[in-house]
């Protein structure tokens, strides 16, 4: 059973920064791209950013470009997100999936809140 579990998030000032953790377990995700969504209230989950299988190629959702960065640690199975000048519209719970998304590796997820 695959498990995907976030962590790292909480409450920040505007500019603040998080880092971001995804461990998975119950299979190897070496060979998948990976990414990180995000869902804020009222709104549907969003696509935030990506890394290849190498961690050589990555994608950025345009509003997170520059203050994002997402990286992996394959020998770990997991995946990080480093945010730094958070802003109060990057408020949202944040999920990591392989790509293309599969609906039954889900987690809960992890509430980040930028406060101004």
């Amino acid at each position: 059973q695959v498990q995907l579990v976030e962590s790292g998030g909480g409450l920040v000032q505007n500019g603040g920064s998080l880092r971001l953790s995804c461990a998975a377990s119950g299979r190897s995700f070496t060979g998948h791209t990976m990414g990180w969504f995000r869902q804020a209230p009222g709104k549907e989950r969003e696509f935030v950013a990506s890394i290849d299988w190498s961690g050589g190629s990555t994608d950025y959702e345009d509003s997170v470009k520059g203050r994002f960065t997402i990286s992996r640690d394959s020998d770990k199975n997991m995946v990080f997100l480093q945010m730094n000048n958070l802003k109060p519209e990057d408020t949202a719970v944040y999920y990591c999936n392989r790509l293309p998304r599969r609906a039954d590796y889900w987690g809960q997820g992890t509430q980040v809140t930028v406060s101004s």
